[in-house]
């Protein structure tokens, strides 16, 4: 049993060893491992960068292929055993992202694949915007504030600070959100000018927010309420007076201008219209008299006079032949 034990070890490592050669006797290549041996990771534009890939053991010459995304980028033909060395230049978005290399024999149908390496593109940060829900606070009063750049790769670190001291520490912001503190106004020297700043891994580059002040709120009278509630209840009976004006106000006084108006209308149509009679009379009679007497008689005050007038001047009047003798009769009848 012991020796049957044996006997399969020493098979499987016969088994290994045959695979790892080639039909010529070369041993075959390994799964080759692709280094960063300049640059970093973190790229921005224009950066040179330069990956190593080296299959050990195998047998050279070696062909080392560099691949991104499954295409192709460059090749290299290893004569000894030291690695393919592939520089890059970062001069758009589309050289960033995952790489690999393969190694395998010339004119041979196998091949083994490396490790991959991700470059991520390093943009600079926008400037900053600090904001807060209200700039007026009174004391005893929480507050936040906000910063949040727009642009720029993540992460992005934030500080606050006001005047020149900090304020809060740095916080680290892995997603897209802005970074928010809470400030407690306990005295007036907490009203001030605030600022923040934001920063990430592009080198050398520190971008300051806007300015943002905390104004002290002003208290608000009791009273004063009390008196904007006054002034609407005045501006609504205003409104409400000036709509009663034309709908019953007006109507109301033109029935009691309407009614104390008629009687004296009729007394005065009727004088008119005795003054109109005792002209007409006035008109007749003085057809009938002679000039002296309607001199007289225009120049009379009324009837009683006009009566008086009549009876001095009958003697004085002349027969009438067209007259009947029963109208003389009359009128003198009348004068007596």
């Amino acid at each position: 049993m012991f020796f049957l034990t044996i006997l399969l070890f020493s098979y499987s490592q016969m088994s290994q060893q045959i695979q790892k050669t080639t039909a010529n006797g070369k041993e075959m290549v390994s799964n080759p491992k692709l280094e960063l041996v300049q640059g970093t990771l973190n790229v921005v534009m224009k950066q040179n960068v330069t990956l190593s890939c080296l299959s050990e053991p195998g047998s050279p010459p070696v062909r080392y292929t560099l691949f991104k995304h499954n295409q192709q980028v460059s090749a290299f033909n290893s004569s000894d055993l030291s690695p393919a060395l592939f520089t890059l230049t970062i001069s758009s978005a589309s050289d960033v992202g995952q790489y690999k290399c393969k190694a395998e024999y010339n004119n041979s149908s196998g091949g083994k694949y490396s490790n991959s390496l991700t470059f991520t593109l390093l943009e600079p940060i926008s400037k900053p915007v600090l904001s807060s829900p209200t700039s007026q606070a009174k004391q005893g009063q929480n507050v936040t504030l906000s910063c949040f750049s727009e642009n720029g790769s993540l992460p992005i670190t934030y500080l606050f600070f006001k005047g020149t001291q900090n304020i809060s520490p740095q916080k680290t912001m892995q997603k897209r959100k802005a970074a928010v503190i809470f400030l407690f106004i306990n005295s007036l020297s907490d009203f001030g000018t605030y600022k923040c700043k934001a920063n990430n891994s592009f080198p050398n580059i520190t971008k300051y927010s806007n300015a943002f002040n905390f104004t002290l709120a002003e208290e608000r009278s009791h009273s004063q309420p009390l008196i904007i509630s006054l002034g609407l209840i005045l501006l609504l009976l205003i409104i409400g007076f000036a709509l009663a004006i034309p709908f019953f106000l007006i109507p109301l006084y033109k029935a009691k201008k309407f009614k104390s108006s008629r009687p004296s209308t009729g007394l005065i149509s009727r004088v008119n219209a005795e003054e109109c009679e005792n002209e007409v009379i006035y008109s007749e009679i003085g057809k009938l008299l002679s000039p002296p007497a309607v001199r007289q008689v225009s120049s009379g005050p009324g009837r009683e006079h006009l009566l008086t007038l009549l009876a001095e001047a009958l003697p004085e009047i002349p027969q009438n032949p067209y007259l009947a003798p029963s109208d003389s009769h009359t009128a003198k009848t009348a004068a007596g």
